[in-house]
């Protein structure tokens, strides 16, 4: 029986094809019924397997046994089923060949046009922990070699791998007369071989490590999803996102064009959020900038003080909800810093969440999900351009993480413990620690997870006030997280506060001039600038009334992403509060003060971590 061309091309390949016989072997089953029944409708015959062909028969359809078609049984427990000359000969023989039209006449091969199959599910088989013998017993045999078949004389067959292409392939026959195009031949063949690798990858990597050795291959194979304009500079073309093939983003675009860094930082931003609100139970939020964070906070009330300094009256703030309320701490921790940001938030957008987000310059967000009106909302923002991306729902990132720099290619299992209350069992403490104190070490220790190494961060209240990371040196990320820590609690300073404002003059701008306000280190050009945002320019802010400030800072936890290596770093901490004394004087009586230490900076808990989390120490 032959196909039935419907148009040709030059050369041996043929456009359209009409598949007169197809063959179907599938485990997963997802709509292989509705499949079925079009391809019959059309008149293509169809020969199946067991389970599958059961389920056809089910649905009232005709169905070929394999074993009839090949005149041969089932044997080795269906071991070989499908490994037959008249399988094999039927897919890979090349229509209009003389020669191989006399040997399938000879030989009474019929062709068989369309393969429809999934491979036996080895990798769900080991990550049940199944024993090794079951394991072994789910390595595909037939299902490769039909595969790779099929899709070797992809000019004539057609070879379709996953639900995920049914669709496709019946909109392309709905629109050639029942017939297949070569293009979407060639396309299937690819995507066939890619999952064909992938398979083989999995089942050596599983021997190796049955074998207590390294993978002597690791094949990664993915799936192209979205052209980006470019990569991280404008002038590395061409760029891209792909999933990695057979498994989905862990997000879907709702709205916009997301960039390369966008990608980068939503993908870290929503992993701090996700394990944020595993460990604590609230609502969380970030703002995400060149992939590391420029605040992170959990959903704790507002004071008072912050209020005035984030420009939300406290009837308002008594009305937020979880989200809003993570979400406005999270960008002002370090306002100027979050201008341009990539917001993650673990719950679901609100309208008024929605309608803080609207404010401020951002360029998107991740989140769990969002109201129809907070989605409307959002989608107003840079005149349409604003980038909403939705997380999927249960998504399991693979245990192994690669990476590849220039030509080499890195791999480490992923870091997926979360730190909790549980972690702090262990710790070294005079003082019973306070759940809100825990509630803001393990903030910070999430938040750090998520940083460029070296990091050091200090939270208060459920709010990230100070990141200093990617430094080369511990102590200079002190020393910045510090200086944003200063500059948080300044901004709630009744002489800053009280700044008296020209009408007119923008939000962001307000914030920009309060932070230069509390600096103070103008250039002559700068401050004529400055000066012209006021009603009345206001009076310096003093040195020796910002220390008296500061004196009061309390309720502040220190974390870094591993120990302090040497006693500097632990020095400037101490200079950002003095109200309990200092403790300095006293680390100077140790000999090697280091992160057994078991003093106190001037009441700042102090965590300390390894940054794959090897071990948890909280001083006090």
């Amino acid at each position: 029986m032959a196909p039935h061309i419907l148009s040709a091309v030059t050369g041996n390949s043929v456009d359209v094809i009409k598949p007169v016989r197809a063959l179907i072997s599938v485990s997963d089953k997802t709509g292989i019924v509705e499949l079925a029944t079009y391809l019959s409708s059309i008149g293509c015959e169809l020969l199946s397997t067991g389970g599958t062909a059961a389920k056809i028969r089910e649905a009232g359809l005709v169905c070929k046994d394999v074993a009839e078609h090949t005149k041969s049984p089932e044997c080795l427990d269906g071991r070989v089923k499908t490994l037959h000359p008249k399988i094999h000969g039927g897919l890979l023989a090349v229509r209009g060949n003389e020669k191989h039209e006399k040997d399938m006449k000879d030989n009474d091969i019929g062709v068989i046009d369309m393969t429809i199959l999934n491979l036996y599910p080895f990798e769900a088989t080991v990550a049940k922990g199944s024993p090794f013998e079951m394991c072994v017993e789910n390595i595909d045999i037939g299902g490769p070699s039909m595969l790779r078949s099929t899709a070797k004389n992809h000019a004539y067959t057609t070879i379709v791998t996953s639900p995920s292409q049914y669709a496709e392939l019946t909109d392309t026959m709905k629109s050639n007369e029942g017939g297949t195009t070569l293009a979407l031949r060639k396309r299937f063949a690819a995507r066939a071989y890619a999952t064909s690798a992938a398979y083989d990858s999995s089942i050596a990597s599983y021997f190796a490590s049955q074998l207590d050795s390294e993978a002597p291959v690791a094949a990664r194979v993915y799936q192209p999803e979205y052209p980006l304009k470019y990569g991280c500079n404008p002038q590395q073309k061409p760029a891209g996102i792909s999933s990695i093939l057979g498994s989905p983003l862990p997000f879907s675009v709702v709205n916009g064009k997301p960039g390369y860094i966008n990608l980068l930082d939503a993908a870290n931003a929503w992993q701090l959020v996700k394990e944020l609100k595993e460990a604590t139970g609230l609502a969380a939020a970030t703002s995400f900038k060149h992939v590391s964070p420029a605040g992170a906070a959990l959903a704790v009330p507002l004071s008072s003080s912050e209020c005035q300094a984030f420009e939300i009256s406290e009837t308002d703030a008594a009305s937020l909800t979880p989200s809003a309320l993570a979400y406005i701490r999270a960008r002002n921790a370090d306002p100027m810093c979050s201008f341009g940001d990539f917001a993650a938030i673990s719950d679901i957008v609100d309208e008024g969440t929605a309608l803080y987000l609207k404010k401020e310059v951002s360029d998107g967000i991740i989140a769990a999900g969002y109201t129809p009106e907070a989605l409307e909302i959002l989608k107003q923002k840079k005149k349409g351009n604003f980038i909403i991306l939705e997380a999927t729902p249960d998504f399991v990132p693979p245990s192994m993480e690669y990476r590849e720099v220039f030509g080499m290619a890195f791999s480490q299992k992923r870091n997926s413990i979360i730190v909790s209350a549980d972690h702090m069992k262990e710790s070294v403490t005079k003082r019973t620690v306070d759940d809100d104190v825990k509630r803001d070490m393990i903030l910070g220790c999430i938040t750090l997870k998520y940083t460029q190494s070296n990091s050091v961060g200090f939270g208060k209240n459920g709010q990230m006030v100070g990141i200093g990371a990617g430094q080369q040196s511990r102590v200079d990320c002190v020393k910045l997280a510090g200086r944003k820590v200063a500059t948080f609690m300044l901004r709630q300073h009744p002489q800053v506060l009280g700044l008296n404002f020209k009408a007119g003059v923008k939000r962001q701008d307000r914030v920009n001039a309060r932070v230069r306000y509390i600096e103070g280190d103008f250039t002559t050009e700068e401050r004529v600038r400055w000066e012209a945002n006021f009603e009345v320019v206001p009076e310096p802010l003093t040195s020796d009334t910002k220390e008296a400030y500061m004196k009061e800072l309390s309720g502040v936890i220190l974390s870094s992403d591993a120990f302090f290596p040497f006693r500097d770093g632990i020095d400037h901490a101490s200079k950002l509060a003095t109200k309990r004394g200092n403790i300095a004087e006293r680390m100077q009586q140790r000999a090697h003060p280091s992160r057994e230490e078991d003093g106190g900076i001037n009441g700042i808990p102090i965590l300390f971590r390894m940054r794959h989390f090897l071990e948890f120490k909280v001083i006090w």
